[in-house]
């Protein structure tokens, strides 16, 4: 039987590109046996609002076969330490028979890209010469960091670039510099290893 991991993201780029990631991170016997689902989309600025988070996990509990949701979002302005345990104890309470787990990226979602962004050169128009910093999630306007590294009148474009930067970027490269995408690889491999030991 298939095991279901439900992703909840906030934006239609990370609704295309979270999926890409999450498969990427699951392989070898666990690739043949979890399915990820097309996110449930809620925008940033409602899912901390009461109720909101917690309507999401129930519908994301509701498909058939789910083993695990996976909450992803931007912190923003947000310490991920303060509202990402909060969150993960409103989902918990919400539905505390199925596994969850909450990530946010400090401060966008594009920092991991980022922290490896010499993986990146030559991709949608990224410079050869493009170099990473040395502490990419202080950077805040990761997606104006990124169109600084294309060509004059190249822009960023969430919806475009997000999923094929997610599909390339070198995972363990932007992990060394990156806490919050470790911390969700670690998310993806606890949750992969309690799926695959029931």
């Amino acid at each position: 039987m298939t095991s279901i991991i439900v992703p909840i993201v906030e934006g239609q780029s990370e609704v295309e590109s979270v999926p890409l990631l999450l498969r990427r991170l699951i392989h070898g016997q666990a690739a043949s046996t979890i399915e990820i689902r097309r996110p449930i989309r809620v925008k940033r600025q409602r899912v901390v609002k009461a109720g909101e988070l917690e309507r999401a996990v129930e519908l994301a509990a509701m498909q058939p076969n789910c083993r695990a949701i996976l909450v992803l979002l931007d912190a923003d302005d947000d310490c991920p330490a303060l509202l990402g345990p909060d969150l993960l104890r409103r989902a918990q309470a919400a539905r505390s028979d199925v596994p969850c787990r909450v990530v946010l990226a400090k401060a966008e979602l594009e920092s991991w890209f980022v922290g490896s962004i010499e993986s990146l050169r030559g991709c949608c128009g990224i410079s050869q010469e493009a170099t990473s910093p040395v502490a990419p999630e202080e950077i805040r306007g990761a997606k104006g960091w990124l169109t600084r590294q294309m060509p004059t009148g190249r822009t960023y474009l969430e919806v475009d670039d997000q999923p094929a930067l997610a599909s390339r970027f070198d995972v363990e490269q932007a992990r060394q510099k990156c806490g919050s995408l470790d911390k969700f690889v670690r998310d993806v491999e606890a949750i992969v290893a309690s799926i695959l030991i029931d």
